[in-house]
């Protein structure tokens, strides 16, 4: 079975931060030997609570990511993973669902509310209950309604961090066995 993922990072959140480095070492591991990392740039400041801006923000990085993964035969691949962190997943499920790629499977790292616009149907999610760009109640209430299961992990940051490293690296290791067992399922 031919297998590809896909990452798509935050703006501030590149492919190199833990979450998208070790969901990348741990698809291939599992045969996703074909990856694709999508990258992109917005310089317009700060962002957050800024609709306006939010929306210019995800119409340039989109484009930009559209631009990135003209070049996919998307049909050539019997199995597909779009693994995103923040603004990326909004980015992530609005392309599959321009694409009409329906047979994506979707990791979505501190999704934000917007991503459920899109109706992602296969999927995964994370946050925090200190995420500052995302309303966590609101989260798991878009999780419930779309069929995402959703994990929450308590006082942790838009990086599913807190202030205790120990308990980053055991939150990490707790997300990083989820995302095996659902590239796996």
């Amino acid at each position: 079975m031919k297998k590809l993922a896909v990452y798509f990072p935050g703006i501030g959140y590149h492919c190199d931060k833990p979450l998208l480095y070790y969901s990348r070492k741990v698809a291939r591991e599992l045969g996703y030997e074909n990856d694709r990392n999508v990258t992109y740039s917005y310089k317009a400041g700060n962002i957050r609570g800024n609709e306006e801006k939010m929306k210019e923000a995800y119409e340039a990085l989109f484009l930009q990511a559209e631009a990135a993964l003209a070049e996919v035969a998307w049909s050539d691949f019997e199995d597909v993973l779009f693994v995103s962190k923040s603004i990326g997943t909004i980015i992530a499920a609005s392309y599959a669902e321009k694409y009409g790629l329906k047979h994506v499977r979707h990791i979505l790292y501190t999704p934000l509310a917007q991503t459920y616009l899109f109706a992602p149907r296969q999927g995964i999610a994370f946050i925090g209950t200190a995420d500052p760009w995302s309303d966590t109640h609101e989260i798991i209430r878009l999780s419930k309604r779309s069929g995402i299961p959703l994990s929450v992990y308590e006082g942790c940051n838009h990086s599913l961090e807190c202030k205790d490293t120990l308990k980053d690296l055991e939150n990490l290791k707790d997300i990083m066995q989820k995302t095996v067992e659902f590239c796996k399922g």
